[in-house]
């Protein structure tokens, strides 16, 4: 899978090249993600706005690759998707479950409030 690599201050985008998502490519993707929760910054932006289509199993495994991240104490959102993509999410209701923002900046926006969420839980 070609995928291009930006890594800012505190997280990391991931931006897919393909234009179309199969659950064999969500496995690549899930081999490149999981590495970065033993970084020190393991926050993960996953910008989809190449990805014009996608099938039911790549985002049942996107949704366990999300929570595997907060599982682990570390920020996985999703940002601009597609509008066919966008409704494969909606029809199977994992929009209102994951963190998919309509741009970059927004997920941005979500990485940081999760982390200041994490310091003050942290300190409970």
């Amino acid at each position: 899978m070609n995928v291009k690599t930006d890594t800012k201050e505190r997280f990391t985008v991931i931006t897919p090249q393909e234009a179309g998502l199969s659950v064999n490519m969500t496995e690549e993707l899930r081999n490149l993600l999981l590495p970065y929760l033993q970084k020190d910054i393991p926050h993960i932006v996953l910008k989809m706005e190449a990805v014009t289509s996608i099938n039911e199993d790549a985002i049942g495994e996107i949704a366990e690759l999300q929570q595997q991240f907060y599982a682990a104490n570390a920020s996985f959102v999703i940002c601009c998707l597609q509008p066919d993509v966008l409704k494969s999410f909606e029809k199977l209701d994992f929009f209102d479950v994951m963190n998919i923002t309509p741009s970059e900046s927004e997920a941005w926006d979500i990485v940081q409030m999760e982390e200041i969420e994490r310091e003050l839980l942290g300190d409970e």
